[in-house]
């Protein structure tokens, strides 16, 4: 970045009220190399290494193990996983309309029963950035777009500060189209059903990068239970795309220090891209 860009960034900075926020006296210029978002001796397989799932825990009830292996609930086990085999197959073919519809239309979890309306994505439909958050919440729910209100203003400062938009070259979507009743946290089986949507989404798009913000959005992304603080600071990859973990911003706004560990993540992200290491 040129020394005329940067400065014409810290203006649109300054001018948005940002700077104190993302750009403080001890942070070095976006073109200056990382100094301990990645680390100098991390491997390509440490991406992979994070990509395997945590061991679930050995401390399951003996009531629990018997349960399990009933034949009711293997059969029911069975037809379900059928059923989101039948739908991803169908989902794969699908092109943008199909898929929006399909989404509108959805009634695979019971989230679609308390919903306003469905939350597609926004943006760039040939972006090469693409950021997923986790679901969708009461902002989201009435204005049927991802990342609105205060968590929505903060992503598009975010955004600003590289030089994107959320209309142009950035796509924006959710793990799960539908909010869940009181924002509470999204449950294992809604995250399975609606995860073929997201990864269509991502096949359409063709990302040369994709920021996963949020716990449970990395955690669907990358199949792992590992805590954001632990995938950050390294390249990580879903379906082939350099994923980059960063913190939502809701959770930002709750917990300013933890902001320039994300300009951090961004900087990963965009220095990624210019090394043309997508």
């Amino acid at each position: 970045m040129s020394t005329t860009s940067e400065l014409r960034r810290l203006a649109m900075l300054r001018e948005m009220g940002l700077t104190p926020v993302w750009v403080t006296r001890d942070t070095p210029p976006i073109e200056a190399p990382l100094s301990d978002a990645q680390p100098s001796d991390a491997q390509p397989s440490d991406a992979q290494t994070m990509l395997q799932r945590t061991p679930q825990s050995a401390s399951k009830t003996t009531s629990t193990q018997a349960a399990r292996s009933s034949p009711v609930v293997r059969s029911i086990d069975a037809a379900a996983d059928a059923e989101i085999d039948t739908r991803r197959a169908q989902i794969v073919q699908m092109d943008w309309p199909a898929l929006n519809a399909a989404v509108a239309a959805c009634t695979a979890c019971g989230l679609h029963a308390s919903r306003t309306q469905t939350v597609f994505g926004v943006g760039d439909v040939q972006a090469d950035w693409m950021i997923v958050g986790e679901a969708p919440g009461a902002d989201e729910d009435r204005a049927g777009e991802p990342f609105v209100g205060q968590a929505g203003k903060l992503l598009d400062a975010m955004l600003l500060a590289l030089g994107l938009h959320r209309q142009k070259n950035v796509y924006i979507a959710n793990v799960l189209k539908c909010r869940p009743p009181g924002n509470r946290n999204p449950e294992p089986a809604e995250v399975v059903r609606c995860a073929p949507y997201l990864s269509r989404q991502v096949a359409l798009v063709q990302p040369k990068m994709i920021l996963a913000m949020g716990r449970f959005a990395v955690q669907a992304l990358l199949g792992t239970e590992a805590s954001i603080a632990s995938l950050r600071g390294r390249l990580h990859s879903y379906e082939g795309v350099p994923l980059v973990v960063t913190y939502h911003p809701a959770y930002l706004l709750r917990n300013l220090p933890e902001k320039a560990k994300a300009w951090q993540d961004l900087r990963l992200a965009w220095r990624t891209l210019e090394n043309g290491a997508a």
